[in-house]
């Protein structure tokens, strides 16, 4: 190999180790500037399950990850405690970002379906201020319900109070559905107003929760009398339901019903009747 030869060889490996050390540069900077980029990373909470549309969200279907800034969307939630009890709009898939636009609370836009138990059914009742404690109810309220009956015919025709059914829970009042936001923005023409919703007594109707032969009976209630409904309120913590008896006009006269036939008081047997008859 003569001089010239030997010359352009350490030029090709003098060239070759540049090449290679700019390479390796442009490589460690732009690895530099991609960790640089992606390295703050924030929590999220992701669908730890797939979840269906109109589906209430428990903590079980959640998961909470962490993920680059740059991955996250707009509309992230960070704790899981502001999506439990709320109602996929949409369906998520297993490790989709849950967003504040694929929930709603619970309420009218959701639906009260959501809300009945398996094997429960929602009925609705008509009430006033007299029948329903004052309208001093609120969904998630539990109460008995009592109606008046008339029973028999003729003279022996008499007005029954029973109490139908013991420790029901109320569904809604009016269009107030149970665990929905205790406020919601109304417009009336130009102007926004807030309704509180925790002191919202403009209502006529309530439904409730009952099993389908309870649902029976209060229809058949409502298909005869409906204004025979009466709502007595229960304490939060009160789960008895001993039976109740009946009353009846006798009962809130003292007498027995042995003693009175028809509505008249029968003499004592011992009064003296007029001689020569």
């Amino acid at each position: 190999m003569n001089s010239n030869e030997t010359k352009t060889l350490w030029l090709s490996i003098l060239f070759a180790l540049i090449a290679a050390f700019l390479l390796n540069s442009y490589t460690t900077e732009k690895e530099m500037q991609i960790a640089k980029k992606y390295s703050e990373k924030i929590n999220i909470v992701v669908a730890k399950d797939d979840i269906n549309e109109m589906q209430t969200i428990d903590e079980t279907m959640l998961d909470t990850i962490e993920m680059p800034k740059e991955f996250v969307q707009p509309g992230f939630i960070k704790d899981s405690l502001d999506i439990v009890g709320k109602v996929a709009i949409a369906p998520m898939r297993k490790g989709e970002q849950i967003l504040n636009s694929k929930i709603l609370n619970p309420g009218p836009e959701t639906g009260l379906s959501i809300k009945v138990a398996p094997t429960k059914r929602a009925v609705t009742i008509p009430v006033d201020e007299v029948r329903g404690v004052g309208k001093l109810l609120k969904p998630g309220d539990r109460i008995d319900i009592i109606t008046a009956l008339d029973v028999g015919s003729g003279q022996n025709k008499e007005r029954v109070i029973k109490t139908l059914l013991k420790d029901v829970t109320i569904l809604a009042t009016g269009m107030s559905v149970a665990y929905e936001p205790p406020r919601v923005h109304e417009q009336v023409g130009d102007k926004d107003f807030i309704k509180n919703l925790r002191s919202y007594t403009n209502f006529d109707t309530v439904t409730v929760e009952v099993a389908p032969t309870d649902a029976q009976k209060l229809i058949y209630v409502l298909s005869t009398n409906p204004s025979s409904m009466f709502f007595s309120l229960r304490n939060p913590h009160d789960n008895e339901k001993t039976p109740v008896p009946d009353v009846r006009l006798n009962d809130l006269l003292g007498l027995s019903s042995r003693s009175a036939v028809g509505g008249q008081i029968r003499r004592p047997s011992n009064i003296n009747r007029p001689r020569g008859r």
